[in-house]
């Protein structure tokens, strides 16, 4: 029988980290906690730019507590996050779950945050197929709406749009990854087998920073 792990998952609120969280709790493990980064500044979460709002909504749909980890850019950030990782292993975890894929400097530095924190890190994504794994993302029921768009990369005339096969074949035909892995879009998970039922969301204009345009997230 496998050992069943008391884990927290490092979580975005995007795809990739939903889909982890899902293999996980499929096989027995159990969360204890969603850790998200989180500048305190913007009042977003770091990368998907998510409203603290939404998270909690989120946390509370999946009935998985939240904890934000409130931090800046640069060496703080690793501390930060170190620290956090520290306070759920006084909580009860005995390791962080990760949903990268297969970029081995991404796993170094979550590998050795755990390592520093004194607890094991989870891939379960780790060396998958890019398309086979967002295949899998679609077909398992996540739903996952395009938010954030590298236009240096892809079209911006993909925001606000829910993943499916089409969808995804359509944006790797024009160039970027399937699987967006490179930076070429984020997304938001609104809903999922793990969700009570899908989050009340609206989604804001477009807002361009460079070549990143955004679709700013609240609460319906």
């Amino acid at each position: 029988m496998t050992e069943k792990i008391t884990f927290v998952a490092s979580y975005s609120g995007g795809k990739d980290g939903s889909l982890a969280l899902y293999r996980a709790v499929k096989k027995g493990h159990k969360p204890i906690s969603l850790l998200i980064t989180y500048n305190e500044s913007a009042l977003r979460s770091w990368f998907h730019g998510v409203p603290a709002a939404v998270l909690y909504n989120v946390s509370e749909l999946m009935n998985i507590p939240l904890e934000l980890v409130k931090t800046g850019e640069g060496n703080n950030y690793a501390k930060d996050f170190e620290n956090a990782l520290a306070h759920m292993k006084k909580r009860g975890a005995h390791a962080c779950l990760f949903g990268d894929i297969d970029i081995q400097e991404h796993r170094n530095w979550c590998d050795a945050r755990c390592t520093n924190a004194g607890l094991t890190s989870m891939f379960p994504l780790w060396n998958g197929n890019r398309r086979e794994l967002v295949y899998e993302v679609i077909d398992s029921g996540i739903k996952a709406v395009i938010t954030i768009v590298d236009t240096s990369k892809m079209s911006e005339n993909f925001l606000g749009m829910t993943l499916t096969r089409e969808l995804v074949e359509e944006i790797a035909v024009g160039g970027a990854d399937i699987c967006g892995e490179n930076g070429e879009y984020h997304t938001l998970v609104y809903d999922s087998p793990l969700f009570r039922e899908p989050l009340q969301f609206t989604l804001g204009g477009i807002v361009r920073s460079s070549n990143i345009s955004i679709l700013p997230v609240s609460l319906a």
